[in-house]
Formats: C-alpha cells, structure tokens, sequence
C-alpha cells in the first residue's frame, strides 16, 4: 500500500507501445523485418510487452509504427490459413500458440510518419487515448513477468495522480545512456518523488545514478505539453523533456485549482530487466530466458555448463 494521500483516480486500461524504431543496430537482420519481431527463444521481442500489459490490466493497446511494420499488424491477426493447417494436423499445442497473441488484447495501430523523437510517438497517440492516464511500455526494455513493475506504477499512480515513472539504479558511467531523475524519498522504500529530469546527461552532470527505464503511467496532460515541446537532444522530441515541465508546474495552488497534471513519482526497479536494444543483452536475454523455461532449461543448461567448461579449457 502506498502512503499519501488517498485519491479516487480513472482506471487505467490503455497502453501505447511505441514501434516506429529502424533498429539499425541489428542490421542487416532488421532490413526486412522489423526489431521488435526478433525472436526471443520462440516469441517476438514485442508479444512479451504485449502480454505484459494485459497482466496488468490494460486491455487497450495501441502501438505506434512506421513504415516496413506491417508484420507487428501481421502477428497479432488471425492467421486462418496457418490455424486451419494446424488444426487439420491435429497440432493443438502450436495451434494454441498462434492464436494467443491474437487473443491477447485489442490491438490498435497508427503511424508515427517523421520519426522525431518518443515524445513524438506519443503524442500520436493522443487521439486514441484522449483524456485519462495511460501507460507507455518500450519494446526495447522487457521486464520479467514474474516482477509485476507496470502493476506497481498503476498501484502508485491510482494513489497519487499525475505520472509515474521506473527508475532503476545503474553504475554511474552508465547514466549518459538514459534520462537520469534527481529524487526525495517517500515513506515507501520502492517510490520516490522526481524533483527532476535531465535526458542522457554527461557523467558530471547528472543528478543521480537513477535512470530511466522504458515504462511510464502518464496523466494525459503531458499531450498539451508534448504539443508545444521544442526538439531537444539530439533534435527530437523528448518525453523526459515534457515530464520535466510537469515537474516545474506542479505547485499545491495549480493542483488545488485542477491546472497542472499532478506530480511525478518514480518506482525504483530491482528486479529481471533484459534489454533487447543491444546485441549483446539481446543475445544474453535469449540465454537467461531459455534456462529458465520448464521446456527448454534443463537440456540447455547442461548444454551451456559443457560449452562454458571448454571454453575456459582453451589456451
């Protein structure tokens, strides 16, 4: 339970899932196909985001693409050829498999057309959500299902109003990759207050080692923000720059007269994050996720001991 002052706030029942990204860093396997259909073990990257909303909830998911994403639209429809074929082979378990990820939610999808920046992508889907909060999930950061991150920051938005964003520590060489949030501590060990937020700023300058990681539950007047944000580093339009106006106007009077859109609250994460924007944590995600499934781990396992064991035995 989260302490503070007891609210009545609108139930959450969107997510928008911005997949508009050209993934060139997985080149040339992303010419074609899109990142967030990579495999991780048997499924795409993004059927785990996907999924990840529903067990939270949120029934409503609306993803933001681009051009080349047609597959993302392709694998949450119904492929009646494909079941049919299945069904005729009596394969119930595989034909079970390609049906859930069109049962899962219902499925929206605009594009974003210029790529300029997340604040952007969401905007774009300010039509769809309208006026009530709503949930962000990025498709490059998966969150393991047994650590119930996006049902923590609901729990905590439904408490305080306004936004809430998941922060996660990291080594301090590393914070120039995310938006860094400077902090004061709540009377919940696992929330803090975000009295800041700098975009990927230097070693030097960053107000803590608190990043920013892909999930958010915002109020939905960050879109009258995000409308007259100025691109900001490098030259695209910065969620983390529309959080911090947020931050700037949330005052007790604007609040009390309904004028701002509440505060900004931070869920300190620390719990299985695997991030599959870079090939290195790509490849070790696949590796962790396989070992623990009841399928495949024991076999794979005792496969991975061998292989590390001679690796270690070359000269």
């Amino acid at each position: 339970m989260v302490s503070g002052m007891s609210q009545s706030h609108p139930r959450i029942t969107k997510a928008v899932i911005p997949a508009a990204g050209l993934g060139t860093r997985f080149l040339p396997a992303t010419k074609a196909t899109p990142k967030e259909m990579l495999p991780v073990v048997d499924k795409p990257a993004i059927q785990y985001v996907v999924e990840e909303a529903v067990s939270a909830g949120l029934d409503d998911v609306l993803m933001v693409t681009g051009r080349n994403k047609r597959p993302l639209e392709d694998h949450f429809d119904r492929n009646y050829e494909l079941e049919s074929a299945l069904q005729k082979k009596g394969d119930a378990d595989r034909l079970a498999k390609v049906q859930q990820s069109s049962d899962l939610a219902t499925m929206h999808y605009v594009r974003q057309g210029d790529p300029r920046g997340l604040g952007h992508a969401v905007l774009c889907a300010a039509p769809h959500v309208g006026d009530e909060p709503f949930a962000v999930l990025l498709g490059d950061d998966l969150i393991d299902p047994r650590d119930l991150l996006l049902q923590r920051m609901i729990d905590v938005q439904q408490q305080y109003g306004g936004s809430v964003i998941a922060l996660m520590e990291v080594a301090p060489e590393q914070i120039h990759l995310y938006g860094a949030a400077a902090v004061e501590c709540t009377a919940d060990s696992d929330v803090v207050k975000v009295s800041g937020l700098v975009e990927k700023p230097d070693v030097e300058d960053a107000p803590s080692n608190y990043a920013i990681i892909g999930r958010y539950v915002l109020d939905p007047a960050v879109f009258g923000i995000l409308r007259t944000t100025e691109p900001g580093r490098g030259g695209e339009i910065q969620l983390t720059d529309a959080l911090q106006q947020l931050v700037d106007t949330h005052t007790p009077s604007a609040a009390a007269e309904g004028k701002d859109g509440g505060p900004v609250h931070g869920v300190v994460f620390k719990g299985r994050r695997y991030d599959t924007g870079d090939r290195g944590d790509y490849l070790r995600a696949i590796v962790r996720l396989a070992c623990e499934r009841e399928d495949l781990g024991p076999d794979f396992r005792t496969w991975l001991r061998r292989y590390v064991t001679e690796e270690m035995q070359q000269p």
